[in-house]
């Protein structure tokens, strides 16, 4: 495939973990391997748990826009017309205040300016997924979109000039990596992630996708291209790459139009 030249076509940062993502032309590394301000904060209830798309569906209902530069976020309920705006730092309280008031319990928010709140505290690496591949998912179920798509399935970056799949070339059997390179940023291609619940339901209302899950396990064993390493599919609910960047990442910039050169697997 020495005509395909994969290029970042799309960056995504989640400044509130499971609220809504900010779009962005470049992002800077962090020394743990993950994006600067991505998942930076969360929301936990009094035992010390997440609140997010896994534990509460309410949390879809949340519109959010967060200011990046200012840390101002602005927050609304789905369906709703009345947003209100918090400073997260200076602002803690009254934003913790309105979210225990609409979750019906009490929560806090917390922030992790070093690694942010990665679901995979061992590869908290950005996540990668192909434009094509959320086209060829989105074909898989009647009344879905490429951007709801985009939507459920999170990822941080998103690779253009490719076919559907093709990011499944960025892992190789358990305990190796495929080293890759973005721009100038080294990469580990890990594995392919384990999805859970979240992916099932509407982005914005919670609602779920009849059968969404068994649709999804059977088209990805059928569509899973030959040259992918199957012994990494203990089941076929899997999709986008988990990463890892060496600490020598860190302060390098990602940016939209950087190219993705596969190294070799290790």
């Amino acid at each position: 495939m020495t005509d395909v030249i994969p290029y970042v076509s799309k960056l995504f940062i989640y400044p509130i973990k499971s609220l809504d993502r900010v779009g962005i032309e470049n992002i800077t590394v962090l020394r743990s391997g993950a994006l600067k301000r991505d998942r930076e904060f969360a929301i936990f209830d009094q035992s010390g748990n997440f609140v997010n798309g896994k534990r509460n569906d309410r949390i879809h209902a949340i519109r959010s826009a967060f200011d990046i530069a200012t840390n101002m976020v602005s927050l609304q309920v789905q369906g709703t017309d009345r947003a209100q705006t918090f400073q997260v730092e200076k602002e803690r309280e009254a934003l913790e205040c309105w979210l225990s008031e609409f979750f019906g319990f009490p929560v806090e928010v917390k922030q992790n300016l070093d690694t942010g709140f990665p679901d995979d505290t061992v590869s908290p690496g950005p996540t990668i997924i192909s434009t094509a591949t959320l086209e060829a998912i989105a074909s898989w179920y009647p009344g879905l979109d490429v951007e709801e798509v985009r939507l459920r399935f999170r990822a941080n970056i998103e690779i253009s000039g490719v076919p559907a799949f093709w990011e499944d070339r960025l892992f190789t059997k358990a305990e190796g990596t495929v080293d890759f390179q973005i721009g100038d940023v080294q990469f580990m291609g890990i594995n392919p992630c384990q999805r859970c619940v979240v992916i099932t339901r509407d982005s914005k209302t919670g609602a779920a996708y009849p059968n969404f899950q068994k649709t999804f396990v059977a088209q990805r064993r059928i569509t899973l291209p030959e040259w992918a390493e199957r012994s990494r599919f203990n089941h076929f609910y899997r999709l986008a790459i988990n990463t890892r960047l060496p600490v020598t990442e860190a302060g390098k910039t990602i940016r939209i139009g950087d190219e993705l050169r596969i190294d070799s697997p290790r």
